[in-house]
């Protein structure tokens, strides 16, 4: 028992010194080489620096999407009115006046809270493009006549003042909310809080100013305006209206007058979106409003948005572009594993002479295989290291130069660190073996 403690405490501290010599070997034989290993060592750290920034450009933008897509709300269904494509080239044509009908109606909203269980809050809203006068400034902007829940619904508050309320709404208050992006317009000098507006031929008491608009908001679920030719336009000006009020000063009628005709079109609602108890439920309410939609509508004259859906589209995307970037990345580092397995042949071949000393000496094969491997990890975990560092400079200076989100998850730094190291041990096995498997007298032979 005795004898074992003495060989044990023996065997350590020769295995160490066994170790150190060996790494003390490997730095000194990569420094009288100090130009190609550093050209060795540029493909891992490309390699590596490709990972962490691809992936880091990759889960930016999956983020930005994601949250646009949580901002419209997990637990809703939007649904939205839209001019069929049949329609819109009759129109394009016309040359006479008529009336043109279609989208969403306060029937289609009366049936869905009427039949569909599990729908728990119901907005609509209806979108007139109008001119907003302040004095001598003019702007032209979008009319949205909403209910008092509506910046709960759509993750839009209040910055300053109050929503309309329910009072507002049955008594058809001739009140307004500012859009953010209306005041520095309509007033750059003063507060709009408590003063008269002109929208269109009717004036209106700005009691609230709203926060900047959701990137989701404006990208993502713009409402139709009366206008189809704007669909989609983000960033004009908006205010805010009781629905009632709309109702009562502008009809459902809208009237666009176009060069030899007159065009009239018949909308009652351009938005609604409906809250779900449980988002387990948001697919198979969704169904049923579809079907509720095709029942009472002839024609597709409406189309349903269910974030819920998009959240899992972008979330399969960000798989399947993490597994692209992956791809391309894992590809670089098997041509840097490639390039160092490559000078590690050359270098056996030119140190053949030295590798039969060490063996004439009485270095054992393993000792050799040791020598080769602390080599080629040194060459693969610096590679890796400076790899790391660039990666994670370069989503600062691509935040900074494109104003494009970046996010560096943890992991992708270990990973890629780690991978670059196994990239060492992999291609530096072959060359270490082959270098310790020389006969000694034939390797002292050498010229």
């Amino acid at each position: 028992m005795n004898t074992d403690t003495i060989q044990s405490g023996f065997s350590h501290p020769a295995v160490w010194s066994r170790f150190r010599r060996t790494l003390r070997l490997g730095i000194r034989s990569l420094w009288l080489h100090r130009l190609r290993s550093l050209l060795t060592v540029l493909g891992i750290v490309f390699g590596v620096c490709s990972v962490i920034a691809m992936l880091a450009i990759g889960e930016g933008a999956s983020y930005e999407a994601q949250e646009q897509i949580k901002n419209l709300g997990s637990q809703n269904i939007i649904l939205r009115s839209v001019k069929p494509p049949e329609d819109q080239k009759l129109t394009d044509q016309a040359t006479r006046s008529f009336v043109l009908q279609y989208g969403l109606t306060y029937t289609d909203l009366r049936r869905i809270r009427a039949t569909i269980p599990g729908v728990t809050i119901v907005v609509p809203a209806r979108t007139i493009r109008e001119y907003a006068w302040s004095r001598t400034r003019r702007v032209d902007c979008e009319v949205v006549g909403t209910v008092p829940w509506y910046p709960e619904m759509r993750n839009h508050q209040v910055a300053q003042g109050r929503f309309f309320n329910d009072w507002d709404m049955e008594t058809r208050a001739s009140v307004c909310v500012l859009g953010s992006e209306l005041v520095p317009l309509l007033f750059p000098l003063e507060s709009p809080l408590g003063r008269e507006l002109r929208v269109g031929g009717h004036y209106y008491r700005v009691i609230g100013v709203m926060s900047p608009r959701p990137i989701a908001a404006e990208e993502e679920s713009d409402m139709q305006p009366s206008n189809p030719g704007q669909a989609g336009r983000a960033g004009i000006p908006r205010l805010y209206i009781p629905l009632e009020t709309a109702r009562i000063r502008y009809g459902e009628t809208l009237i666009r007058r176009r060069a030899g005709s007159i065009e009239r079109e018949r909308v009652a609602l351009h938005e609604v979106i409906v809250k779900v108890h449980r988002q387990e439920d948001v697919m198979p309410v969704a169904e049923a409003i579809r079907r509720v939609l095709e029942h009472g509508h002839g024609k597709r004259d409406y189309e349903i948005i269910i974030p819920l859906e998009l959240l899992k589209r972008a979330e399969r995307t960000k798989q399947i572009f993490n597994i692209v970037l992956g791809s391309i990345a894992a590809i670089s580092l098997l041509v840097g594993g490639i390039g160092i397995m490559n000078i590690m042949l050359a270098s056996v071949t030119e140190r053949t002479r030295e590798i039969g000393i060490r063996r004439a000496l009485g270095a054992r094969r393993r000792d050799i295989v040791l020598q080769f491997l602390v080599e080629t990890v040194l060459l693969s975990a610096s590679g890796g290291l400076l790899g790391v560092l660039l990666g994670a400079a370069i989503p600062f200076v691509v935040t900074w130069t494109a104003g494009m989100k970046t996010l560096i998850t943890w992991w992708s730094p270990v990973l890629a660190f780690t991978i670059s190291a196994l990239v060492g041990v992999v291609f530096g096995l072959y060359p270490a073996l082959r270098a310790a498997r020389m006969d000694p007298v034939e390797a002292l032979r050498h010229e």
